[in-house]
């Protein structure tokens, strides 16, 4: 087991980010009112994945009032397990892609180019006069109804346009995606766009909460509002200004080497590398840009966007976001039909682009009111606290997600570190 000392965490920050080392904080974590013997309890618990064969690596990352006051890293970057993992390990992202995007487009609101309840149709003319599913038969036939009203930005970026995945459910909308193309990879972001639009809504816009292929509908309003390409566009805005030096679509083939494999158990649990199933090479430039699921990143990268969510929209001399729209960004924005369809019983709302914690019973007990967090497939996971003043993030890059309550026993032990008890039935049911 390695662990990352605070002296050599800074070292690692100058080398990542030299113009803005000065301003990294690192502190011990008494000096930020948690537990250092928790925090360490919580390494032995996750080093025991390691040990057991169900992890080949795993990172975990805490901050409080703007400072690291733990940098764990476990394992090894391959399943062969001859090259330990660097705390500057490149892990595939998934839908933690999704805040940067909520994030770039909130930008563009703050400059006035849209309102959040303005026709999609207005910037994306696809999408006019969208039908929705009504029924259909054996024969393949499906019958739709007029959509009662437009899907508006806002839909998008709560889950409520109407849209699906085609990746996760069954139903006749979902098979329609498979059938018409529109998981095809390497197609341009006009012709997905079309492809996806062109496609019945499965639900009338408001009415439920589903996950879809709405954030990657936003990454290109992103490219129409602002004219540059998504790439470009979250590199010139977020990527550069806030030091995120390995983060994007695509990398070079020197950063490849710190990418780490994809693993999956095999029958009887014993892991396999798998390859990645969306995304084959991270070396190329990809015709299209996923807002949905396509960045790589680093654990001190997202902590560094994180932190910067936590601090109101600034991290050192940048500034993203102003705070009032961190804070919209964070309070629940579904409607009460939805709210039963994503995780009201649970005691969740969702925002833009984020899930927001609203009832910390229901939720399991640990955490806070108003804390805000996103997951990627592949078992990555982070949160902001408010209240706590907290940001946490966690990377492994493991297939099927939630193989193991990694989220759950994240929030357990750093909880504990605050000296909350929680709930742990709560916590084991969630």
């Amino acid at each position: 087991m390695k662990k990352l000392s605070l002296i050599a965490f800074f070292f690692v920050a100058w080398l990542v980010v030299p113009a803005r080392a000065s301003d990294i904080s690192v502190a011990a974590p008494e000096d930020v009112g948690m537990s250092g013997p928790a925090l360490e309890a919580m390494t032995r618990h996750f080093q025991g994945y390691i040990e057991d064969g169900k992890l080949s690596n795993l990172t975990t990352l805490v901050a409080r009032h703007g400072k690291v006051v733990h940098f764990q890293t476990y394992g090894d970057r391959t399943l062969a397990g001859d090259e330990p993992l660097r705390e500057d390990a490149i892990f595939r992202i998934y839908s933690m892609t999704k805040p940067v995007i909520g994030v770039g487009l909130m930008m563009l609101y703050e400059e006035g180019l849209f309102e959040l309840d303005d026709p999609v149709s207005a910037y994306l003319p696809e999408f006019a006069d969208a039908r929705v599913f009504k029924a259909g038969s054996e024969d393949g036939t499906i019958e739709t109804v007029p959509a009662r009203r437009p899907i508006t930005i806002r839909d998008l970026m709560r889950h409520t346009a109407g849209l699906t995945y085609g990746l996760f459910g069954d139903t006749p909308v979902d098979k329609l995606y498979k059938k018409n193309g529109v998981l095809e990879y390497g197609l341009s972001a006009e012709e997905w766009i079309s492809r996806l639009a062109s496609q019945p809504l499965l639900y009338q816009p408001g009415d439920k909460w589903v996950y879809s292929f709405a954030v990657d509908v936003q990454g290109r309003l992103i490219e129409v509002l602002s004219g540059k390409p998504l790439d470009q566009f979250l590199q010139d805005r977020v990527f550069g200004p806030l030091g995120m030096t390995d983060s994007g679509f695509y990398i070079s083939k020197q950063q490849a080497t710190r990418l780490v494999d994809m693993v999956k158990p095999e029958e009887g649990g014993a892991l396999k590398v798998t390859v990645d199933p969306y995304f084959p090479d991270y070396t190329k430039k990809p015709a299209s840009f996923s807002g949905g699921g396509g960045l790589v990143s680093t654990t001190t990268d997202y902590w560094r966007f994180a932190q910067m969510l936590a601090n109101g929209g600034v991290l050192d001399s940048a500034r993203i976001l102003k705070a009032e729209t961190i804070r919209l960004m964070a309070t629940d924005q579904l409607p009460a039909p939805a709210a039963a369809s994503w995780g009201g019983d649970r005691g969740l709302g969702f925002g833009l682009d984020f899930a927001v914690v609203k009832d910390v019973e229901k939720y399991g007990g640990y955490g806070s009111e108003g804390l805000f967090y996103w997951s990627g497939m592949a078992n990555t996971h982070f949160w902001v606290d408010p209240k706590e003043d907290m940001v946490v993030v966690m990377m492994t890059n493991l297939l099927p997600y939630g193989a193991y309550p990694l989220r759950e026993e994240l929030h357990k032990y750093v909880y504990e570190a605050l000296g909350q008890k929680g709930n742990p039935e709560a916590t084991q049911a969630r």
